[in-house]
């Protein structure tokens, strides 16, 4: 699969007979999958159809899917509540008599709620199914186009994330050009700072050269630097693959940061500790778009 970013909306729209509806589907970046529906009562079913429709296409990210249904209103027959209407009557005859009250309007018993109603038709449980089913793929729709949000997120994603490890590639070399320098370097200081200590340095040259040595090996960054041209080069072929990369891609970040943290503490050059830090950078902004992958 392409790469895929875990933020995108998308809306399918859906019929039949008197019931129409509205299914919106949005998702957010998330560590893992967790999909969440919210529908009218009497639909809880379809929760289910949601929840199983997100795991199967989405491996990571908040995904929320709201159902909107209306059914269009009809003229049902009208029913009157004739035990409610007596009932209306005795109370206004006993209280007409002790305050004083005029004789109650039928037009105003009627209009008390529960006197007139409107006999609503019932879905049979045949159709209910049905209706159910075609909301059902309504849902199915609105995630099928939530996926294409994220596909196209991550097609824009690409690029930007395949320059910034092209950038890492970049001053890793940078920092091997450095760091070949170091040695040098640790020697002509280590030799300075003793000819100002000891003015006859020569009975010491072995001990000198020693003791260069063995900074010149704790100042070692081949290590750290054979790590991060494997860690670019794994980078590069998650950016390329075919599974959903999101969670080694920020696996990978941790371990970028990791040896260049290491890099930059064996720095005896300010030269090869301007690399290192800004190779921080770097893998930081990479790190930052990473949230953003699938």
């Amino acid at each position: 699969m392409a790469l895929s970013g875990m933020t995108g909306f998308a809306r399918a729209e859906g019929a039949l007979g008197r019931w129409t509806w509205v299914v919106e589907a949005r998702s957010v970046n998330g560590r893992t999958l967790e999909a969440r529906f919210r529908g009218p009562n009497g639909f809880e079913g379809l929760e289910r159809v949601a929840r199983d429709g997100a795991q199967a296409r989405f491996g990571r990210g908040q995904i929320q899917i709201s159902l909107q249904a209306r059914r269009e209103e009809t003229t049902g027959a009208l029913r009157v509540n004739t035990a409610l209407l007596d009932e209306l009557i005795v109370v206004c005859d006993r209280y007409r008599t002790r305050a004083g009250l005029g004789e109650p309007r039928l037009d105003g018993l009627l209009s008390v709620r529960g006197v007139v109603e409107t006999a609503e038709e019932t879905d049979t449980p045949q159709a209910r199914a049905e209706l159910e089913a075609a909301m059902g793929k309504t849902v199915l729709q609105a995630l099928d186009g939530l996926k294409d949000a994220r596909a196209g997120e991550g097609a824009a994603l690409a690029p930007v994330l395949t320059g910034q490890v092209d950038r890492i590639a970049e001053l890793v070399a940078q920092a091997e050009t450095e760091a070949a320098a170091q040695t040098a370097a640790i020697r002509e200081r280590f030799t300075r700072r003793m000819a100002e200590l000891v003015p006859d340095p020569k009975p010491l040259e072995e001990r000198i050269v020693a003791e260069a040595a063995m900074l010149a090996g704790k100042a070692d960054v081949r290590e750290e630097l054979d790590r991060l041209a494997a860690h670019i080069d794994q980078a590069r072929a998650l950016l390329t693959g075919e599974a959903a990369s999101g969670r080694r891609l920020d696996f990978l970040t941790q371990e970028f940061m990791r040896e260049t943290n290491t890099l930059c503490s064996k720095s005896a050059t300010i030269p090869l500790t301007g690399v290192g830090l800004e190779l921080k950078a770097v893998i930081e902004q990479f790190r930052e778009q990473v949230q953003n992958v699938e």
